[in-house]
């Protein structure tokens, strides 16, 4: 049965406002519950923008910094900063702390999320997101403090291809659009590994399969970092892709052990192909 399957039947099970001691629910209850998780986590969105307009300006120092490093290797006059229209300061505010709440308060809104659906996942089910959880996150904030780390390079690349005597105006509005593009990408090409390991585990793909594909898979990797970088530079693309390289090589790794793992315990393992299942 599929998980909507499942989770519809988990929570009409059982009549209304009542709960099992298997923790099942009505499906109004849930309902009910859902609304109860999305306040919580808006309140804390909103509680969390406050503060974040409190410390606007180191906020603001933060997310400028790479610019403004870039700006100091070019040629003076290259590049100017610059806002839109009367509300350009304002807007660009409240981009940047609504973005930074939604960073910060992260771990309780997908800890809600991740409460809502528990209880139409089975043990297994419940066992490996856990486990993915714990892998994915810490990778994912790898990806993004090495994209912070290259973003300077790569701007100064951008900025520097302006021909001469024309001066770049960069709006800072589009600049945070931009900046939270480049991290997104970056910590989001991290998970690729994790999602290899994942198919390997449901079974979709072998680790001999991605062994006989890791040419075109290695050439995939480059072209995708040379794609999702922010300039054209051949630093900043490597940056991006010897990591990627070094995480795929280990699922590839931990696909191939999970794949002799699953063949030992196999009832049929040993059998050659002329002989019968014992099924």
């Amino acid at each position: 049965m599929s998980f909507v399957g499942r989770f519809v039947r988990l929570y009409s099970a059982k009549p209304a406002h009542a709960v099992g001691p298997d923790g099942r629910m009505a499906l109004g209850d849930h309902l009910r519950e859902a609304r109860a998780r999305v306040l919580r986590a808006g309140t804390l969105l909103i509680v969390g923008l406050a503060v974040a307009l409190y410390f606007r300006m180191p906020l603001y120092d933060l997310i400028s910094a790479p610019y403004y490093q870039a700006a100091e290797r070019l040629p003076e006059g290259t590049t100017e900063a610059t806002t839109g229209g009367a509300a350009g300061g304002l807007m660009l505010y409240l981009k940047l702390c609504g973005f930074s709440s939604l960073v910060v308060t992260a771990p309780f809104w997908l800890y809600q999320v991740w409460a809502f659906i528990l209880p139409g996942l089975h043990a297994t089910e419940r066992k490996w997101s856990r486990i993915f959880v714990a892998i994915a996150g810490p990778l994912f904030l790898i990806g993004v403090v090495l994209g912070y780390v290259t973003l300077p390079k790569g701007l100064e690349v951008l900025i520097g291809l302006n021909p001469p005597g024309v001066t770049n105006l960069v709006e800072f509005n589009e600049y945070l659009q931009f900046f939270t593009r480049t991290l997104l990408v970056f910590g989001l090409a991290f998970e690729i590994p994790v999602f290899v390991v994942m198919l390997n585990l449901a079974g979709v793909v072998s680790g001999k399969q991605l062994g006989a594909h890791r040419p075109w898979i290695v050439v995939g990797i480059f072209v995708f970092a040379a794609v999702a970088t922010p300039s054209a530079d051949p630093f900043t693309m490597t940056f991006m892709a010897v990591p990627m390289l070094f995480l795929y090589l280990i699922s590839e790794v931990i696909a191939r052990w999970n794949d002799r793992r699953k063949a030992a315990r196999s009832p049929n393992a040993g059998l050659s192909p002329d002989e019968l299942s014992t099924i």
